[in-house]
């Protein structure tokens, strides 16, 4: 991964929603310029989601989603569905891609108020898209039979005649919020000339000849924000600061050996993790520090899952399946049974879990990992994640969170609860 490159848990997801045969995948080549998506006159040609990362100007990097169509009939049909039915969670904003002729001839029926309440419901911004204009000649009556069934205002467009390309990039970049903030880590916690060490080991779980993700997109951060950052193992920290002039603006650390890097970082010098950043950039930090209270209230017998968003190969120490299980052991005293899940959605029964342990998120974007989070307090279970449970178990709360004063607050009000 290189550090130019955007991955995809940090481009605007839009997906491209619609019926069958819509043109949606048409849409998505015009969009790009590229045959990204097979097209076809064939009714259900696209049947996995198709992922497309670009950069859309002025907005930046994106992930163009082409979807299987929403009234995909049969049993295969029913499977393609429900894909599409789960990008939504991890969808910033939607196209809807409605067939001129279509348009013309109805109006619109039924299948489309409901996929807009849907997304309505979920806060998910909606383009709509009256595709393939070139097939009809009364396109303004199109228009109006859709803005009078749906409300919904339907840039024109034809993938076929290369007409509303522009258009719908302008309507895109509008549709979404504009905060500068959007992508940053730490950036937001930093001045010009800030200096940032960084603390990595390299060990047998550090993959060969490059960092981590989050350590890079840390690194890029940092950069971004006119600081500096100096990057060193835990057992030369002591000697990286020791060299320093001053102190530094803060330390980050790999959550793996946060004992020994609070123990060799000035008091005075702020102090957290990449998984903690991680945990604030990607989600609800609040939320997962709260979680941590309920490690302490674990029972012999009690379940506890492991959620990670992406598999890897597992070493012989890894972190989700070794190290985490064998400290929330040892903290505990419990005999406790400990599952793990990897994907980009839970078992059918989270409440049959007293927790849930979850990982850094760098592979998700940050609507997934809300919704995530909110799965969990649907079901009632506490949730923490990898960097805020390390430090909770290594005894270096509440210093890792300091940094953030509303995250201390949701903290100390948890000890009362």
């Amino acid at each position: 991964m290189s550090l130019n490159a955007t991955p995809r848990g940090e481009r605007t997801h839009i997906t491209v929603l619609g019926r069958t045969n819509a043109g949606k995948s048409s849409l998505v080549n015009a969009l790009t310029g590229q045959d990204i998506s097979v097209v076809s006159p064939v009714r259900g040609t696209t049947t996995d989601p198709v992922y497309k990362a670009m950069e859309l100007l002025p907005l930046g990097p994106v992930v163009l989603i082409d979807t299987a169509g929403l009234d995909d009939e049969g049993l295969l049909g029913g499977l393609r569905r429900q894909k599409t039915r789960e990008l939504m969670e991890r969808t910033d904003l939607a196209l809807l891609v409605i067939d001129a002729a279509e348009a013309l001839l109805t109006g619109a029926d039924a299948f489309y108020p409901g996929l807009l309440a849907e997304l309505k419901e979920k806060n998910i911004p909606v383009v709509g898209v009256l595709n393939k204009i070139d097939t009809i000649d009364e396109v303004d009556t199109a228009r109006a039979r859709v803005k009078a069934r749906l409300g919904l205002d339907c840039l024109p467009f034809s993938a076929a005649a290369g007409t509303g390309v522009a258009e719908l990039t302008k309507a895109i970049t509008g549709a979404l919020p504009h905060d500068d903030d959007r992508f940053r880590i730490v950036g937001d916690l930093l001045s010009p000339g800030d200096v940032v060490v960084l603390v990595v080991p390299i060990d047998k779980a550090a993959p060969k000849g490059r960092l981590i993700l989050p350590q890079q997109q840390t690194i890029r951060d940092i950069l971004e924000s006119d600081a500096s950052a100096v990057v060193t193992k835990e057992h030369e920290l002591r000697a990286t600061l020791e060299r320093l002039k001053g102190n530094p603006r803060m330390v980050i650390t790999d959550s793996q050996v946060f004992l020994k890097v609070a123990a060799d970082t000035p008091k005075e010098v702020p102090l957290t993790s990449f998984s903690i950043l991680f945990a604030r950039h990607k989600g609800d930090l609040g939320e997962l520090v709260k979680g941590a209270r309920a490690i302490e209230n674990l029972r012999d017998g009690d379940h506890v899952l492991i959620a990670e968003a992406c598999t890897h190969h597992r070493q012989s120490d890894d972190i989700g399946s070794v190290k985490i299980p064998r400290w929330l052991r040892q903290m505990t005293g419990k005999q406790l049974h400990i599952e793990q899940f990897s994907g980009h959605s839970y078992p059918p029964d989270l409440t049959r879990y007293a927790l849930i342990v979850h990982c850094g998120a760098c592979m998700l974007n940050r609507r997934d990992m809300l919704h995530r989070l909110d799965e969990a307090k649907a079901a009632g279970v506490p949730i923490v994640n990898y960097g805020v449970l390390i430090a909770y178990i290594h005894g270096v709360f509440p210093r890792a969170i300091e940094l953030f004063p509303s995250v201390m607050m949701a903290w100390e009000e948890s000890a009362v609860l």
